[in-house]
């Protein structure tokens, strides 16, 4: 007996399953959708939501070509079928042809905008079709349509199309030329107009950008109200981070709201709609004790604003697809400690800044770099570090390198401990350690500069 195989075909994603028939003098059963060993063998963990059956009473039945903004399942209960898929999404492989045989012993697993068609060899055909979106009529405007007699794709049809039964409706589709393809899951960015957002909109032009005050992310009903059909990847680049007024009552209300409500909202949909939902987290979610942090290290956090991040980083693990990317001392277009640190330095000031928090500088653009090779490249889900490489600096050698590149002299910034630099301030604790460790990183293939190059280039684009 044949075992339970999922193998690839020419068309990205669509893939033949070999399913086993455990058969006796009584007929015969199989297991027509077993996510534990399916998935094990390579077949995405798709979700299905609906099951569908389709009968057809005469072989010579012919339908198709119809690219569906779904992904399914389709296997038969019941006869034989030939079937023909045509890649009608974007890219390279639009107009790519696959055909197969199909009997109850043989399933196929169609991506969304791969075109699908099925002509029945035999009398008493039965279809099973699993699918992850629920059908309605409104669907079917997002579909892209084939002709089934399309000469540049050529389907070798078994029985010729003009002894087939078909549709009015199949029967007018386009020629490929004609054919408008199937575009991409949409991206949205969640907080595009802060630093990091602005970053990520340079990267991903076409993604959808959200943000206060239109775009509340812990509000239920703004959330709920979005189009989320159809969105392959959300990127959370939203946060509450004024750590110091996160301790004061009315501070912490809204970083909570922000970082655990808004959240959880945003794991909901991505859930709901089978996206993959990248977050942003910070190394606040440690105590600092320890001079290099991992991915695997537990949470320790110190103040409000890291307890919060930590609780949100608790939600976005017990998504299926996630990315929760963690950073530190994050340098963009916006308020930062560099700028001010510039600023300082050309009105002739004199800084004292505290010299026992260490850690690593993180530019947006690399931080946005990395998430969208992160999300792109097909690394395996789950947490990640993502700061810029080099030596681990205090706060106060960064501020040092600053005047250093600005024309100052390194003398003007005077060193200082943590404790003496907050007395008399309602300040929050911070990691003493902030460092991150950036090896499972690199095993992504991702590799960030290091930052001393960066705050270079940094301080050069702003002269």
């Amino acid at each position: 007996m044949p075992e339970l195989a999922v193998r690839p075909t020419e068309i990205p994603g669509l893939l033949v399953l070999d399913l086993p028939l455990h058969g006796d003098d009584r007929g015969w059963f199989k297991e027509n959708w077993q996510r534990t060993k399916m998935t094990a063998l390579g077949l995405p963990d798709f979700g299905p939501v609906q099951h569908s059956v389709a009968f057809n009473a005469a072989a010579g039945v012919t339908r198709g070509f119809h690219a569906e903004p779904w992904d399914k399942l389709v296997s038969l209960a019941s006869g034989r079928v030939f079937g023909a898929w045509v890649d009608l999404r974007a890219g390279d492989g639009f107009g790519r042809v696959v055909s197969v045989e199909l009997g109850p012993d043989t399933a196929v697993f169609v991506p969304r905008g791969v075109a699908n068609s099925y002509q029945t060899l035999e009398h008493g055909t039965v279809y099973s079709y699993l699918v992850n979106e629920h059908w309605s009529r409104e669907a079917t405007a997002e579909y892209t349509y084939l002709n089934l007699a399309d000469e540049s794709v050529a389907v070798a049809w078994p029985i010729p199309l003009a002894e087939a039964t078909i549709s009015a409706a199949d029967a007018a589709h386009p020629r490929l030329a004609d054919v408008r393809p199937m575009e991409p899951l949409r991206t949205v960015i969640v907080g595009a107009n802060g630093q990091l957002g602005r970053a990520l909109q340079a990267l991903l032009p076409g993604a959808e950008l959200l943000d206060l005050p239109a775009f509340d992310c812990s509000d239920v009903a703004t959330v709920d109200a979005y189009l989320w059909r159809g969105v392959g990847t959300i990127v959370n680049a939203a946060a509450y981070t004024a750590v110091d007024v996160a301790e004061t009552p009315e501070g912490r209300r809204a970083c909570w709201a922000a970082n655990v409500t808004g959240v959880a909202n945003l794991c909901r949909v991505a859930a709901a709609h089978r996206a993959t939902l990248v977050h942003i987290s910070s190394d606040y979610v440690f105590d600092g004790t320890a001079e290099l942090h991992t991915e695997d290290e537990g949470f320790s956090p110190l103040g409000v604003y890291g307890q919060t991040k930590a609780a949100g980083d608790a939600l976005v693990g017990q998504l299926a697809r996630h990315y929760l990317v963690r950073t530190s001392w994050v340098i963009g277009d916006g308020r930062n400690f560099v700028r001010t640190m510039a600023d300082l330095a050309a009105r002739g000031v004199r800084p004292t800044v505290v010299d026992d928090q260490f850690g690593r500088l993180t530019f947006t653009t690399d931080l946005a770099a990395g998430i969208v090779h992160l999300s792109g490249s097909g690394a395996p889900f789950g947490t990640y570090n993502l700061t810029n490489s080099g030596p681990v600096q205090t706060w106060c050698d960064i501020a040092r390198d600053v005047f250093e590149l600005t024309g100052r002299s390194r003398e003007d910034v005077g060193a200082t401990s943590t404790e003496d630099y907050n007395a008399g301030k309602a300040s929050a604790p911070r990691p003493r350690h902030s460092t991150l460790d950036l090896t499972k990183l690199a095993g992504a293939g991702f590799e960030p500069p290091p930052a001393a190059a960066r705050l270079a280039e940094y301080l050069t684009r702003r002269a």
